[in-house]
């Protein structure tokens, strides 16, 4: 089965919200094998919502609609479909009690426009709405559309999801014939267009049904494997030979091949080891040990954390020398080796990681511009002091968000 997810409101047109419905659509069929082909945005105005409807019909086995269907003007899905279908409504009583006993808790009384909330469109599977007041429906839209499934549902997420959860998978994996399996692989330290260039043989000979997906970021690039199949053995063999041929070509910069962060992966390194980290940052402003801290059980191996912003927190708080910053700079890498090494004295942590550097917009120079960046790893066990330097291009946000991915990556570099 093929499917499109169209999903209605002028706010998805507008930049006012992300459409995090039909990602939270996609990866719900996806688990049944169901793949989906488009992802379209409409307006509230029925002559588009016709139009979509009509074409998305022709072309997909299942269309599901989100939005349009609350009690105010703007929801007009209804409407749409109704007139697409050449169909009327009838109130669905289940539906109605539910929306009698929603009023009730909160103290209204029965409206029309409430009351319209519990009329379906005739021939419709109704489905509950456990979140919420509107009734959903899937209804099968006969011979003109080869009876094609058309879902409506509400835009609001909770009342979506209970709905796919509870209802809309449960039905259509029993009509499904075919299994997907999504695997990731997540990189680090290695830009788009060069992981490209290092697998390009591989891409160039994917089994029947697979495909290989480009997924950058604001810190680097993942990729995900897919195959489609009905038989769940052979789906698991073909996607499987891609995942270990690209694991074995770009071993030094895959840190997982399952859903997970770089910051999850190094946690899981350093509890494995019985190993403790600590960070002094400067440029990062304490985004490092905060993405270490996201991580649940990181009290086992994060010890602390300084955020030195100023050259006097450095000098203070982590013994850094005046002389050091005043003959090299703040931003230098004998600035972050003194940094890391305050740290791993202050701390007593097994690993400390230290940050400085210009996130920009302004700060730069020829010599040092907006985006250079330096680390610093120091290693209680053999004494090592890792250095490195780095140039970023982007906002102030985005070399953030780099920096800290960077100096993740050594981190994990180092205990590997």
């Amino acid at each position: 089965m093929r499917a499109e997810i169209v999903s209605i409101g002028d706010e998805l047109l507008k930049g006012h919200r992300v459409n995090t419905n039909a990602a939270f659509i996609s990866n719900a069929l996806g688990s049944i094998g169901v793949p989906v082909k488009r992802v379209v945005a409409c307006a509230d105005l029925e002559d588009e919502m016709l139009s979509v409807l009509e074409e998305a019909l022709h072309r997909a086995d299942i269309v599901l609609v989100t939005g349009g269907l609350g009690p105010t003007r703007d929801d007009r899905t209804k409407k749409a479909v109704l007139q697409l279908l050449r169909r009327g409504t009838e109130l669905n009583q289940e539906a109605y009690q539910n929306l009698v006993v929603r009023i009730k808790t909160y103290g209204l009384e029965m409206s029309p426009s409430l009351r319209e909330q519990a009329m379906v469109i005739e021939g419709s599977q109704v489905i509950p709405n456990t979140r919420g007041s509107a009734a959903g429906m899937i209804i099968s839209c006969g011979e003109q559309f080869q009876h094609h499934s058309l879902v409506l549902m509400p835009g609001v997420p909770s009342e979506m999801k209970a709905m796919m959860e509870l209802t809309v998978i449960p039905h259509f994996a029993a009509l499904s014939d075919t299994t997907i399996r999504h695997t990731p692989i997540k990189t680090v330290g290695i830009g788009e267009s060069r992981l490209a260039e290092m697998i390009v043989d591989i891409e160039d000979c994917l089994p029947e049904g697979t495909t290989l997906a480009y997924l950058p970021h604001a810190a680097g690039v993942s990729l995900m494997i897919s195959t489609l199949g009905r038989k769940q053995e052979a789906v698991d063999r073909d996607n499987n030979s891609v995942v270990e041929a690209i694991a074995k070509r770009a071993e030094p910069f895959i840190y997982a091949t399952r859903e997970v962060t770089l910051e999850e992966t190094v946690g899981a390194m350093l509890s494995a080891q019985g190993l403790t980290i600590a960070v002094a940052e400067s440029c990062t402003g304490g985004l490092l040990a905060s993405r270490l801290t996201d991580v649940p059980g990181a009290s086992s191996y994060f010890l602390q954390g300084f955020v030195v912003y100023s050259n006097q927190a450095k000098e203070r708080n982590l013994g850094v020398p005046a002389e050091t910053i005043e003959s090299f700079g703040a931003v230098s890498e004998e600035v972050a080796r003194a940094m890391a090494i305050g740290c791993l004295e202050t701390s007593g942590s097994d690993f400390a990681v230290a940050t400085t550097g210009i996130a920009g917009p302004s700060g730069g120079s020829l010599e040092k511009p907006v985006g250079m960046v330096c680390l610093s790893v120091a290693i209680r066990k053999s004494a090592d002091v890792i250095s490195r330097t780095l140039f970023m291009h982007g906002d102030r946000e985005q070399n953030k968000l780099r920096f800290s991915e960077a100096a993740l990556r050594e981190l994990w570099q180092c205990l590997r």
